[in-house]
């Protein structure tokens, strides 16, 4: 028989390499609630031994209410009825003693427990105090978890709202009456007590400090809806600007390869032409792409500023504190109204330079159909149909964005000296009986232009109209084809057609005048600190729009048009 074989001591090794949890250990878990995990607080033992917190007990028993019949979590032994606890205060010393005897625990309430500079400290410590865990509105004061726990056995003292911890409890407290304010007065917009109420406002509306909460409350959900709303709204005006810049550089990519097939057809002389218009191209496309990332930028912060006051908002509507939140609703920012999308920087674009001089009569001829052609083609670039805002939504930078400098060289202007007799207007022709010298520029307009005109005297009037005979036959405002704002220290009219109609707005010596051909609309504005709309006209037109002037010399009066800046 073969003899037995002794295990070998390294095969024993790992038995005695086996840990075994320590002292330390064994009384953390010995402590500890089995359904919290956290050292017992308030701690009760059931009828089967096992102990609890008596707050995780009572929880865990209250889920188990509709079934009348009351679990341990760890045995699972039931108990009906529901069986009343007590406190047992000989395990709850003999937690105090384990946890001021573990020295890593001491550590851990020194390093976490003590209140800091930032922290609300407990109200009923001595010497160095706590942090406190809970705030009572009631008592008021401020409590760490130790000094909490009469709130949490003593049945008067659960009837007492606790909230987070709180450093402002004193601003509760009446200043005159050293009461608690749990009353609103709508009258004053302030909170008082019930001894307030019977002194300085007891004719005033008042109501309890949780009712206008209330009130006040759903007024601020109100506003964050609004918020988010425009928030929406503006991501999809956003999400819309990206799609323009796309569109605008695929339209102009498309611009200059149709126009370069377009003009290699040509003469020489349109082939020159060509070169311009590609160029003017380019520079539109930049223009438009610039205006429209600065529009999607501003829309960007409005956004971020939007979600900074709603974060703001949000964190005052968890306040739970009546008395805090309604001190701190009023000082709230009012939401300012939306600047919404901005017009689209287009630069004033030049005109094409006159050929040469030197050039036969055939020559001149087609001169003069180019320019008059490319001057169309220019106004048609400038004219990109970009997400612009309305003209009400506009402020002076922004028409100035499309201003157009008219030329006060007469060498540049249609003139004519009118007779009263060519107003066709019998009342007019009355208070009128003077000659009124009237011009009007040889610059023809398309597309999207500001000018502006500044007056002097009596009186003049700032014009826009047709080229064909305005200027020879009739007096600006009494045909088919002009419009104009006659301007008198008292006040302005609208002539159009020999309609006369009332303008109404303060009396300026600048009139500003917007003019959107593709769009029909022709603006006059009065120009002073603010631009103020004076008469506004929506029709349909078929030809290049002239500014003009008309004042009476004999009189003194002087017009002329400025450079807006």
């Amino acid at each position: 028989m073969k003899p037995k074989k002794t295990p070998s001591k390294a095969k024993k090794t790992p038995n005695k390499a086996k840990k075994t949890p320590s002292k330390a250990k064994l009384q953390q878990e010995a402590i500890s609630c089995s359904i919290c995990l956290d050292p017992l607080k308030s701690p009760v033992t059931i009828a089967c031994g096992h102990s609890y917190c008596m707050s995780c007990i009572n929880v865990h028993w209250d889920r188990e209410d509709h079934y009348k019949v009351y679990t341990c979590p760890q045995c699972r032994q039931s108990f009906t009825p529901r069986p009343v606890l007590v406190k047992s205060t000989a395990l709850a010393d003999l937690v105090e003693q384990l946890q001021l005897k573990d020295i890593g625990l001491n550590k851990t309430v020194a390093d976490h427990c003590y209140a800091g500079p930032e922290d609300v400290v407990c109200d009923v410590c001595t010497g160095r105090k706590l942090k406190a865990v809970k705030s009572c509105l009631t008592c008021p004061a401020s409590y760490c978890e130790n000094h909490l726990q009469p709130h949490h056995d003593a049945p008067p003292l659960k009837k007492h709202k606790l909230v987070n911890p709180s450093k402002n409890l004193q601003e509760n407290i009446c200043s005159r009456h050293d009461e608690m304010m749990k009353i609103f007065c709508r009258t004053d917009q302030q909170c008082i007590c019930y001894l307030c109420l019977m002194d300085g406002h007891k004719d005033h509306e008042t109501v309890p400090a949780a009712a206008e909460r209330a009130e006040k409350h759903k007024k601020l959900q109100e506003s964050r809806q609004q918020i988010h709303q425009r928030i929406q709204d503006q991501e999809k005006d956003v999400k819309l600007l990206q799609q323009e810049v796309e569109a605008i550089n695929v339209s102009a990519d498309k611009a200059v390869e149709d126009s370069e097939k377009i003009f290699t057809e040509l003469i020489r002389l349109l082939q020159e032409r060509s070169s311009d218009v590609k160029q003017q191209i380019r520079s539109q496309q930049e223009t438009e792409v610039s205006r429209v990332k600065d529009v999607q930028e501003k829309l960007e912060q409005e956004i971020t500023e939007l979600k900074r006051k709603d974060a703001e908002l949000e964190q005052l509507s968890h306040t739970e504190d009546h008395t805090q939140f309604l001190l701190n609703y009023p000082s709230l920012p009012a939401l300012s109204e939306s600047k919404g999308s901005s017009s689209i920087n287009i630069r004033p674009l030049r005109h094409f330079e006159d050929v040469t001089a030197a050039v036969s009569q055939l020559r001149d001829k087609l001169k003069d159909i180019l320019t008059e052609d490319c001057r169309t083609i220019s106004c048609i670039v400038s004219d990109v149909d970009v997400l612009l805002a309305q003209p009400d939504a506009m402020s002076r930078a922004d028409f100035l964005k499309f201003s157009v400098f008219v030329s006060q060289d007469l060498n540049t202007m249609y003139r004519e000296i009118l007779l009263p007799v060519l107003y066709h207007n019998t009342r007019y022709l009355k208070e009128n009986q003077s000659h009124h010298f009237q011009v009007m520029s040889k610059l023809g307009l398309f597309g999207r232009n500001y000018w502006e005109v500044e007056w002097r005297g009596g009186g003049a009037c700032v014009a826009a109209a047709y080229r064909s005979g305005t200027v020879a036959k009739h007096a600006f405002g009494f045909n088919k084809i002009s419009w104009a704002l006659n301007c008198t220290q008292t006040g302005y009219t609208f002539y159009h057609n020999s309609v006369e109609t009332p303008a109404l707005g303060p009396v300026s010596s600048r009139v500003g005048v917007y003019l959107d051909h593709s769009a029909g609309i022709l603006s006059f504005y009065s120009v002073s600190g603010t631009m103020t709309l004076l008469y506004r006209v929506w029709t349909t037109f078929t030809q290049a729009i002239y500014p003009g002037l008309r004042f009476q010399r004999s009189k003194g009066d002087t017009a002329s048009f400025i450079e807006p800046q």
